[in-house]
């Protein structure tokens, strides 16, 4: 008996459009498998609390790594807030590949970063995305395997709040992912972020460390540091959780006229308490986390904790 359907088979159709829609996902992962493959260390930046500047954390990350002579890409998933583009002051839209089965050329920043966000694709970057988790997944998903990364020491992904479609499909995407957690000191974010921890203990997610932003507020006339929100609780989280703890940054004002200009400051040489902080938070993730451009190709994501999960 004949393995195939025959033409006067009435599922013959349908038949059909399952075989190629297994060869398109088939297709889709040996393309993400081999943009991975190029990417030696890949960071996502996440929150269980909004509003505590994960994203100012992920896109100055991003700069001080490339200011450093690493090659850098920087994702923002956050797909209904994408602030990323905004953030970097980038202009320009997509543009289609030179070739049918080409690679879709990211936004240059610099000579050492690339960028990636949704909302650069489109022609009105004001219009709300207005999507279910599977749209969101594939979005995702075309962001790793369908745009030309190239060989990088880091890719920095830039995740909303929460536990949600998004930091999800990036756990079940990307073999070795890693976390970097982002809390402010005041409670309501710490018993937020404790959800992100415990998130990333469920997918078997490495955290790299714990951020404490928002750690006092440096007064514009005497420098001097002033505790607005308190400090000290993302220090004591990441002790209760037994993790590496990357430093605390201080609320500087010179940080929101920067970012609402394009400017992101502090990865900056700026002689301030919040850039130095900074810095000192990108040196322990360089020291966890050395660069260096991988050699071969990683496994494809599947067959972890984290797919019984979606």
């Amino acid at each position: 008996m004949s393995g195939s359907c025959s033409s006067s088979c009435p599922s013959s159709s349908t038949c059909s459009s399952k075989e190629e829609q297994q060869a398109q996902a088939a297709q889709q992962e040996n393309a993400i498998s081999r943009s991975l493959g190029k990417i030696k260390h890949k960071i996502l930046v996440m929150s269980g609390k909004g509003g505590v500047g994960k994203s100012t954390v992920s896109v100055n990350l991003a700069l001080a790594l490339a200011k450093n002579g690493h090659k850098v890409g920087l994702m923002d998933v956050d797909i209904h807030g994408p602030d990323v583009v905004r953030m970097l002051n980038l202009k320009g839209a997509l543009q289609p590949p030179a070739t049918p089965d080409g690679l879709i050329a990211p936004l240059q920043y610099n000579d050492n970063l690339k960028v990636v966000s949704l909302e650069y694709m489109m022609k009105d970057r004001d219009e709300a995305i207005i999507w279910r988790g599977p749209l969101k997944r594939e979005a995702i998903r075309q962001f790793i395997g369908d745009m030309d990364w190239g060989k990088l020491d880091y890719l920095i992904i830039d995740a909303p709040p929460g536990t949600g479609d998004e930091p999800l499909t990036v756990a079940q995407t990307i073999p070795l992912v890693k976390a970097v957690v982002v809390t402010t000191p005041q409670q309501v974010a710490l018993a937020d972020v404790r959800k992100s921890i415990n998130f990333c203990k469920a997918v078997k997610m490495e955290i790299v460390g714990v951020v404490e932003n928002m750690s006092g507020l440096i007064c514009p006339h005497c420098q001097e540091v002033v505790e607005v929100f308190k400090s000290g609780g993302g220090e004591q989280m990441a002790r209760d959780f037994d993790l590496p703890f990357l430093g605390r940054i201080p609320m500087d004002p010179q940080v929101v006229m920067a970012g609402d200009d394009g400017r992101p400051y502090l990865s900056t040489a700026a002689d301030s308490p919040a850039a130095q902080a900074f810095a000192s938070v990108v040196k322990a993730i360089e020291l966890r986390l050395p660069p260096g451009i991988p050699s071969g190709p990683l496994p494809m994501a599947g067959g972890c904790a984290s797919c019984s999960l979606g």
